[in-house]
């Protein structure tokens, strides 16, 4: 497939619509990427372009990859502000698993999770305030 814009590299416009998708909320803070596979399929583009893409994100912060997990949204450096005057910040700590996300997680009460939170300020105000949760990486 032809690059649209003359000169500037496929995996650059690849990463530009996933950071799009990222911040418009799309692809929330915590959701998991579409696999390497499907995204070839989708920019038609080969699996190292794609790969190229999620890396310059990874490196823009705006996503984390964890081997046998996947790549799944963060927007950790996303404190430049928008046009709205809009920024937001993301936190993570390990918090234990109450009934109700033991429940979800299929895990046992007090099992450890890690809880990520993005809270999004507008002129300075708080706007929204969104936490995810997942089981850390060394269990399954």
């Amino acid at each position: 497939m032809p690059t649209p814009h003359y000169g500037q590299p496929r995996y650059r416009l690849i990463a530009e619509q996933l950071r799009e998708r990222i911040e418009s909320g799309v692809i929330p803070p915590g959701a998991l990427l579409p696999a390497e596979s499907v995204l070839t399929a989708e920019f038609q583009a080969a699996r190292g372009t794609v790969r190229q893409a999620i890396a310059a994100l990874r490196e823009a912060g705006l996503v984390a990859t964890e081997h046998g997990r996947g790549t799944y949204a963060t927007l950790r450096r996303h404190n430049r502000g928008l046009d709205d005057g809009s920024e937001t910040e993301t936190q993570q700590r390990q918090v234990a698993a109450d009934p109700e996300l033991a429940a979800l997680f299929a895990v046992e009460v007090g099992s450890a999770l890690i809880e990520q939170q993005s809270l999004t300020r507008t002129d300075g105000a708080v706007g929204t305030v969104v936490r995810t949760y997942r089981l850390p990486s060394t269990e399954r």
